[in-house]
């Protein structure tokens, strides 16, 4: 008989490690059903969409505060479908605003809830811990930190690597050269790479600013200016926002971009991490909503955003935020990095220590099997 799995992953970063997920849960059943809310990743693995998770990638208080009226419908029609398909289990993919409000719901329903990769409650919103440790059967986490966290308040959590790891080891990079006649580069130049977003707004707010900096450190340092972008992004917003022909495009080479570029001036998130162990120097940079960079900083307890920077312990890599994401502190924070080599060199040499923090596990594989293992004994 076959099991139906309710999964919801909202964002990119979800969908591929969904997508992994979901792939190896199947390998261990292929009697498995899944659907929920998901990218076009997780549909080639099996998952049955229900919404696509284009349609959900809004951000921070304000926005969401907009789309609620949608938010609901979306969530009450996964509830019905849970009841339909009589649906036992549901595993959630960080995506925290939307998927600790469902879960309540679900709970109420006898679903028993997993969650793959933690929402940065140590970050923020830790009350919403108690809410996990009420809802959560378990939660299975991708930093070695996150597991005593979690452990301290009573929530039975595990460690089970992060998916980038592997991610990582396994893609097929391109060498440089092959990469700069195959997207059309100049081979002349070094990479400034920019990463603004994937989301309409972010793009918006961010995109102006970095650019701005990055024309300026590009003629400063014979650069060429490279932006990278998620399939999910349309390149005409990108042009939009800003009207100038001086920048590149590429769409679907990230990875290898990160690894041979010269400095990266990246939007805070998991791209951070990407280009952290693909060794990468870069300036992380975030602005947002006046009202939700408000509420956040009311809530936010760390000295650092950057996961990289939380993860080492200290502030290797600048971090802008808000105000102080312009593109004259975007350049004299560039400035202070490409003309000191001496500097250069140490910051790679300590990103590297990224792969020892991070371990060799397969996150997805191992999430898989204990999730199995406590799907079958609740059968």
């Amino acid at each position: 008989m076959s099991t139906s799995v309710l999964i919801i992953a909202g964002e990119a970063s979800g969908d591929l490690h969904g997508a992994a997920l979901v792939k190896e849960l199947k390998k261990l059943n292929s009697e498995i059903s899944f659907f929920g809310i998901g990218g076009s990743r997780m549909k080639e693995a099996g998952l049955e969409l229900i919404y696509h998770s284009d349609r959900m990638s809004f951000l921070g208080f304000v926005e969401v505060v907009k789309h609620l009226p949608f938010i609901k419908r979306v969530q009450n029609q996964l509830l019905e479908e849970v009841k339909i398909r009589q649906t036992k289990f549901a595993i959630l993919i960080d995506y925290p605003g939307f998927n600790i409000s469902i879960a309540k719901k679900l709970k109420q329903l006898g679903v028993e809830i997993y969650y793959y990769i933690s929402p940065q409650v140590w970050a923020w919103g830790k009350g919403r811990v108690k809410k996990i440790k009420k809802l959560v059967r378990k939660i299975f986490v991708v930093f070695p930190f996150e597991e005593k966290f979690y452990k301290n308040k009573g929530v039975d959590a595990e460690f089970v690597g992060h998916p980038l790891v592997r991610e990582l080891k396994e893609y097929n990079y391109l060498p440089k050269e092959e990469m700069i006649k195959k997207l059309d580069l100049l081979p002349d130049k070094e990479i400034l790479l920019l990463l603004p977003g994937s989301r309409k707004h972010e793009v918006e707010d961010i995109f102006p600013q970095i650019y701005t900096a990055a024309k300026k450190i590009s003629e400063n340092f014979n650069l060429q200016i490279v932006v990278a972008c998620a399939s999910s992004v349309d390149e005409s917003l990108l042009r939009e926002v800003v009207h100038e022909n001086d920048y590149k495009i590429v769409a679907d080479y990230t990875y290898d971009l990160m690894k041979h570029s010269k400095l990266g001036i990246i939007k805070s998130g998991t791209s951070t991490l990407e280009a952290g162990l693909l060794n990468l120097p870069m300036i992380i940079v975030y602005k947002t909503s006046s009202l939700t960079y408000f509420i956040g900083k009311t809530l936010v307890k760390l000295e650092n955003i950057g996961i990289v920077n939380i993860l080492l312990g200290k502030t290797l890599l600048p971090e802008l935020i808000q105000n102080d994401a312009t593109p004259e502190k975007i350049f004299s924070e560039a400035k202070n990095i490409l003309n000191d080599s001496a500097k250069y060199n140490s910051i790679r040499n300590e990103l590297n220590r990224l792969w020892e923090l991070l371990g060799n596990q397969n996150a997805a594989e191992n999430t898989a099997k204990k999730i199995y293992q406590l799907m079958n004994e609740k059968s």
